[in-house]
């Protein structure tokens, strides 16, 4: 019998925190689902993160109507995610921001992402039908970008690797507080999925380095005060380093995936167990770390059936995977069973079919305040995505 996901019996309501991290700064929490993040200038609000649906986006919409009748004319996705971006079109805002890579994910993946999780959290996309199709960016930069709302200058920044290819945060200098998306967490489990573990660490370095007072992370509490701020980046290190060393060192033997899983249930299960979207996210974390321990550099988008199986149905459709720079085959007889077996929904749509590539973990040589690419808009950050149905 296969396996359902953790997150497909989560049925029950969340309770929202509207949080003030800053001067006219809050954060928009519930209980380890996906937060927002409001920035309100002198004549207009950026708000970070659009939620799964409009129909999320509204709940947004109505606390920032508690502090502010500003108008919402700018929306800041730190990356692809479906979770993060569907809901964007209940903001009317006229313009929508990501990095480069975040719009290529979005191109390559989106809609695959959207079909995936929609089968996966049911919770958070009822009012479904109210999405109008893929969220496509209006502007995109390579790696900074400043956007000022009358005098407050808001700064957008690719520091790195770490959840997915093509993260952003969000620093507003005058309060020094940082909207980091799912780069950190707090007391909810990272997603890896889409991750790159080599990075992960060189990025939570960079946010570190800003020394900030507050942070609005991916899922989870507002961390207001260093102290807090700090044990939440050094939590997420560990979470992330706890999931890839046992898997890392199980590839290095030549093991399989199954005992992958039990080193890293082994490592994690101890500390993590409580957290939001733990089992959610385990399958996919470690199927994930065993490919990238392995040589398989980027997640690759897998078939577009969100119920896609793995094993020997994923060989006779796709092929046999790749062979990874190491010499290991992609993906062992055993494995193959165990993936089809254990891990519903299975990463190997995602990671099985990924193209081999340099080992990751490089440093970029840069402080992050350094100059960096510059900002995309209008047809150069726009496409006509295609309508979901």
């Amino acid at each position: 019998m296969s396996k359902t996901f953790a997150s497909r019996g989560d049925m029950s309501e969340k309770t929202v925190s509207f949080t003030e991290v800053g001067c006219g700064l809050w954060a928009f929490t519930a209980e380890g689902d996906p937060n927002s993040g409001v920035i309100i200038g002198d004549d207009a609000v950026m708000v970070v993160e659009a939620q799964a649906t409009p129909r999320l986006a509204r709940q947004v919409i109505a606390r920032i109507r508690e502090v502010t009748d500003k108008p919402i004319t700018h929306l800041a996705l730190t990356h692809y995610h479906a979770v993060r971006v569907l809901g964007a079109a209940a903001y009317g805002a006229d313009q929508i921001i990501m990095s480069d890579t975040a719009r290529a994910m979005v191109a390559e993946r989106g809609q695959e992402d959207w079909d995936s999780e929609f089968q996966r959290f049911p919770r958070l996309f009822e009012g479904h039908e109210s999405i109008p199709g893929l969220t496509w960016p209006t502007t995109t930069f390579s790696d900074r970008m400043t956007v000022y709302l009358g005098n407050r200058r808001v700064d957008l920044m690719h520091l790195g690797r770490a959840h997915t290819a093509g993260d952003i945060v969000i620093h507003v200098p005058d309060e020094n507080v940082m909207f980091t998306g799912d780069i950190v967490e707090y007391h909810s489990a990272c997603y890896c999925g889409d991750g790159h573990f080599g990075d992960w660490g060189d990025t939570l370095d960079e946010i570190a380095w800003f020394d900030v007072d507050a942070i609005a992370p991916g899922r989870g509490d507002a961390l207001v005060g260093r102290e807090m701020v700090n044990a939440a980046i050094e939590n997420t290190r560990d979470f992330v380093e706890s999931t890839y060393a046992p898997a890392a060192r199980v590839a290095a033997r030549g093991g399989t995936l199954k005992e992958a899983w039990d080193a890293v249930r082994a490592a994690c299960d101890p500390k993590f167990a409580d957290y939001a979207i733990y089992e959610h996210c385990l399958p996919f974390n470690v199927a994930r770390a065993y490919d990238e321990a392995r040589g398989i550099d980027t997640p690759a988008s897998g078939p577009p059936s969100a119920t896609a199986r793995c094993g020997r149905r994923c060989r006779a459709e796709h092929g046999p995977p790749p062979r990874a720079r190491n010499g290991h085959a992609g993906q062992r007889g055993d494995d193959a069973d165990f993936r089809k077996s254990a891990l519903p929904l299975c990463p190997l749509a995602r990671s099985g079919r990924a193209r081999a590539g340099a080992p990751s973990g490089r440093r970029r040589g840069r402080r992050p305040g350094g100059a960096g690419g510059g900002a995309r808009s209008g047809a150069a950050g726009r496409a006509a995505g295609p309508a979901r149905r």
